[in-house]
């Protein structure tokens, strides 16, 4: 008898965990089912994504179902397939990497659940998904490039520039090189001499970088794609006895506090804003959907960039 009692609240508690941070399938609640699939949790930027989802969602009374698919796109798939089967309102999820979507946004598309991109683009039909909520990667790599151009605008001779890229194949790292390379190439000057992924983790950051400084003894500028990179190469750079931000200039995207607290302090020299607060923005859109009304297919989040005296100015109230 005790084996039996055992196993069933073995199975119920395995029925419970397969719904999530809700309470049971789409609809039997009465309020709208959010379905959510994180790409992980690998960096600052991510946990304060995160944080606004979840936050957004009890604030706006939506049943919230949260995964986090440890960058991996196969856990991805296998969970917006159980949202599919839950019967979810909405399903919203940050795309590990840009390919490989079809199949499964059809099977959302063909249960009549809609899907919302939010960070990350994909390069699927558009007529799969129904909004994209982010930032604009090429931009932010333009900004970038805008800075070294004008950093580097008198140089005379080569200027070595070395480039930290996010996780290969994702849409961050694919836009930001574009959008950095296309403005540096104005000046012939500077020279990427090395550009390897980081997979935007600071530990992976600081190991390719202590890589490349042995293999490059003369390096003028870090370009990381996102500022969890650019901390790891921090440390790389330091142990291997030069001054960040000063023997090897760094500029970073993100402007999360640790970045922001490493540009007041003058070992990041310039970055490039991608805000992580995307919550109530999605949770407005999941409203929209859900009554019907029409939605904007492409919503660009509003950012800015800093120096070193804007990071120390924005620091005592910055939230992520």
């Amino acid at each position: 008898m005790n084996r039996k009692l055992t196993a069933l609240l073995a199975a119920m508690a395995l029925a419970l965990a397969a719904t999530g941070c809700g309470g049971g399938s789409g609809g039997d609640s009465g309020k709208i089912t959010l379905g959510f699939s994180q790409v992980g949790s690998e960096s600052g930027w991510r946990e304060a994504n995160t944080k606004s989802v979840k936050e957004s969602a009890q604030a706006a009374g939506i049943d919230l179902k949260f995964s986090d698919a440890q960058q991996k796109q196969e856990n991805q798939i296998a969970t917006i397939r159980s949202y599919i089967q839950q019967k979810v309102d909405v399903i919203a999820f940050s795309p590990v990497v840009v390919t490989g979507w079809d199949a499964v946004l059809k099977e959302a598309q063909a249960a009549k659940i809609p899907v919302v991109l939010t960070d990350r683009a994909v390069d699927s039909d558009p007529s799969l998904y129904v909004s994209f909520l982010g930032s604009d990667f090429v931009k932010e790599g333009e900004a970038v490039g805008d800075w070294v151009l004008d950093e580097y605008k008198d140089a005379t001779g080569p200027v070595n520039i070395v480039q930290l890229e996010g996780t290969v194949g994702s849409a961050p790292a694919i836009d930001r090189k574009k959008g950095f390379e296309s403005k540096i190439a104005a000046n012939p000057n500077l020279k990427v001499i090395a550009s390897q992924s980081g997979d935007f983790t600071r530990a992976d950051g600081k190991e390719v970088m202590q890589a490349i400084l042995k293999a490059n003894p003369k390096i003028d500028l870090l370009f990381a794609h996102n500022d969890d990179m650019g901390l790891g190469a921090i440390q790389a750079i330091e142990e291997a006895g030069k001054k960040p931000g000063v023997d090897i200039k760094i500029v970073t995207i993100d402007a999360v506090h640790d970045g922001m607290q490493a540009l007041a302090d003058g070992k990041i020299n310039f970055i490039a804003e991608c805000s992580p607060l995307l919550g109530d923005q999605l949770m407005d859109i999941v409203k929209k959907i859900k009554a019907g009304q029409p939605v904007d297919k492409r919503i660009v989040t509003t950012e800015t960039t800093f120096t070193q005296q804007q990071a120390a100015e924005a620091l005592p109230t910055r939230k992520y």
